[in-house]
């Protein structure tokens, strides 16, 4: 498979959540070198504050930021490009993408993702109830569709290694960090 974006991806990755709280920057520090970050925060009306806080940690340990949905804050922030939510309009600096079935996994493709999140693979407390894929349906999802999938939802990383067979080549948490 052909990435489009010259830059190398990494395998795991902090989504942000507000419920978090000052958490966050632990999480944060506790990644592995190079990992990536997903800035959600999408109603906080900090967000530009927190996007920069982010940026300079990333910077500090080698990580990747992403910013989901604003074009402007990545690129005031330094982030290395943009997360695109599931349905979203695509921008020419989407690297990242949102989600939930086969049609937006083509839909990522489309918009130029390099890696998409597919979710939620297992039960999550950022979404309780809903309907989870498991890890066949992600397989299987995933299959054929000319993109790198990530699995995202419940995940952690005893979970991810069982996940690689069924095709996922990342892997994303909240809670998995938020220690």
């Amino acid at each position: 498979m052909r990435r489009r974006h010259s830059q190398h991806l990494p395998e795991t990755w902090l989504f942000t959540d507000p419920r978090m709280g000052e958490a966050l920057w632990d999480a944060i520090h506790q990644l592995p070198r190079g990992s990536g970050i997903v800035l959600r925060h999408y109603d906080a009306a900090d967000r530009s504050v927190i996007a920069r806080r982010a940026a300079k940690l990333a910077r500090r340990y080698g990580h990747v930021l992403m910013v989901a949905g604003d074009v402007r804050l990545a690129r005031a922030v330094g982030a290395a490009g943009v997360h695109m939510s599931d349905g979203g309009r695509p921008v020419r600096d989407v690297i990242t993408a949102a989600s939930h079935d086969r049609a937006g996994l083509v839909r990522a493709r489309r918009a130029g993702a390099s890696l998409v999140f597919l979710s939620p693979v297992f039960p999550t407390r950022s979404h309780p109830g809903a309907r989870t894929l498991g890890a066949l349906r992600f397989g299987l999802t995933g299959r054929g569709t000319g993109i790198a999938v990530a699995a995202l939802g419940g995940m952690t990383p005893k979970r991810y290694a069982r996940m690689q067979a069924l095709g996922a080549q990342a892997w994303g948490a909240i809670d998995a960090w938020n220690k």
